[in-house]
């Protein structure tokens, strides 16, 4: 089959998307029609690596045939009821989860947002009826450099004026920590505290990796503090680490755990938020809900998904392609690179900034040069550049895209 788009050139896609739609992203010059294992195609055929993985959406690889195949099958039996009524797919799903992941319930959602502030909505809940925090008082404790999502209760609890800034006024009830200070946290619980959420690796913010022992420590404190620890897993989950969930690496059970974006295999927004009884129960038909979470295509997928990682056995081949690629990165001797760093198959490349030719050049001038060279990535803050490939990824695909970086790296003397 050709990669060709016979219809819509390069520079007429990017000029519709300019005139047409909202300038909320800034996409790198490439436009993409085909997508297969670790490999994307632009309209002209270009074929390119993916070290985005769709910001970890699609671990399994682009168009992994068994969820093809599935999403077809569902697709055309039933794909939405609405959780007005019971559906076939719905409760195997629920199982399968709560069996695998070791919860009481699970609550399905759509986006990896949706995930979070149920999970918000959940603690805030748990500590009224449950702790018996006074009315409106429950506090939740988030750290610094965090990214949570999108919506108004997300931006409100980020420290990056990017994200907030033109949006307040914000929800009140949240306190802001430095990320991997434990003391931090101990420091900030008070009567009124309920949860403190956090992620295991802070992605967006660069693939901020704490120190060891930083995870448990957190649970040690709030299991003393009697508060709920939140663990946002959404792009550390679900294999890309190198574990299942990167909690694992110091056995850590977060009370409430926010799964999206891989559990989809990037086919649609399927999220879902774990809890056991004490906590899910405190709320009641008809205080939480969505439209089509836990639809009956969605459940599908996600078992369908779920499945792929643990039958390909793919946290195994994160942890070990990860190990090949940071040594790799490290070997490359660039005035460009300051610092590698990352856990399984997400991994950064710090950016020092250069003036070459008498204009400076930074992680986007670096990304350009990857995708020159077939390989496609995104900076993130204008000095890092996130690598996060399919966790489908070769040992001698590894090889050839160390050597894709290098080269590209060598362009900047």
């Amino acid at each position: 089959m050709s990669t060709k788009n016979k219809g819509i050139s390069s520079q007429q896609a990017m000029a519709l998307e300019d005139q047409y739609g909202a300038h909320n992203y800034h996409p790198l010059p490439v436009v993409l029609s085909k997508g297969e294992g670790v490999f994307l195609w632009s309209t002209e055929g270009k074929r390119y690596y993916d070290f985005l993985s769709a910001y970890s959406a699609v671990n399994q690889g682009h168009c992994h045939p068994r969820l093809v195949k599935v999403m077809l099958e569902q697709a055309g039996i039933l794909t939405l009821t609405s959780r007005a009524f019971y559906s076939n797919w719905l409760g195997p799903y629920e199982e399968k989860m709560t069996k695998l992941f070791g919860y009481d319930k699970i609550l399905p959602m759509n986006s990896g947002a949706e995930g979070v502030e149920t999970a918000i909505k959940l603690a805030r809940r748990w500590g009224y009826d449950v702790k018996k925090v006074p009315t409106d008082q429950a506090k939740i404790i988030v750290c610094e450099n965090n990214f949570h999502g999108r919506t108004i209760t997300m931006v409100g609890l980020s420290t990056d004026p990017e994200s907030y800034g033109g949006y307040g006024p914000f929800a009140p009830g949240f306190v802001k920590i430095p990320f991997d200070d434990p003391q931090a946290l101990r420091g900030a619980i008070d009567e009124y505290t309920v949860a403190f959420l956090v992620e295991p690796i802070q992605g967006e913010a660069g693939v901020n990796v704490p120190k060891g022992g930083y995870l448990k420590a957190c649970r040690e404190i709030c299991t003393q503090a009697g508060i709920l620890m939140i663990s946002d897993e959404i792009q550390t989950g679900l294999c890309r680490t190198g574990r299942m969930l990167a909690c694992d690496y110091e056995g850590v059970r977060p009370d409430i755990l926010i799964l999206g974006k891989a559990l989809s295999g990037g086919f649609m927004p399927i999220s879902a938020v774990l809890a056991d009884d004490k906590i899910m129960l405190t709320i009641k038909p008809g205080q939480h809900g969505s439209t089509f979470g836990g639809n009956p295509l969605a459940c599908r997928i996600a078992m369908e998904a779920i499945d792929i990682l643990l039958d390909e056995k793919l946290a195994d081949n994160a942890y070990k392609m990860g190990e090949i690629f940071r040594a790799g990165l490290s070997q490359i001797s660039s005035h460009l690179v300051r610092n590698i760093r990352g856990k399984g198959l997400l991994n950064a490349m710090v950016i020092e900034p250069a003036i070459i030719k008498s204009k400076t050049k930074t992680a986007w001038d670096v990304c350009l040069a990857l995708a020159e060279n077939g390989l496609l990535a995104k900076p993130t803050h204008n000095d890092i550049i996130r690598f996060a490939p399919p966790l489908v990824i070769t040992k001698k695909q590894i090889y050839e895209c160390i050597e894709i970086i290098s080269c590209a790296l060598k362009q900047f003397v």
